[in-house]
């Protein structure tokens, strides 16, 4: 998403060496890994999906990912962990205490 939002594509031949290939190849095997399961690591929450959830959860809210059905519900489904919502409560308190240092981090 990066790479896709700063302009950059990899050509063929680069595509071996950026570790993922394209845009497209990454959206399609993430939208394919999460159709059937409920979790990165399947039936079980784990801090992937934390992390892997807050990037789907903002790439969704920003529109940088589409809407496929596997990431609007796996986003669903995270968002509703306490693990994952103690996290975006200490993200908020964070721009809000602090909005400058919360710029910085962006």
């Amino acid at each position: 998403m990066t790479s896709r939002s700063m302009g950059w594509e990899p050509s063929g031949k680069q595509q071996h060496r950026v570790g993922f290939g394209t845009y497209e190849k990454v959206i399609d095997t993430l939208g394919e890994w999460l159709t059937g399961r409920d979790y990165v690591c399947g039936s079980r929450f784990t801090m992937a999906d934390v992390y892997v959830g807050a990037q789907i959860h903002w790439a969704l809210m920003f529109k940088t990912i589409p809407a496929h059905r596997s990431f609007t519900a796996y986003a669903e489904r995270v968002s509703r962990r306490d693990t994952f919502r103690n996290v975006a409560t200490i993200d908020l308190t964070l721009f809000q205490n602090d909005p400058e240092r919360a710029r910085q981090l962006i």
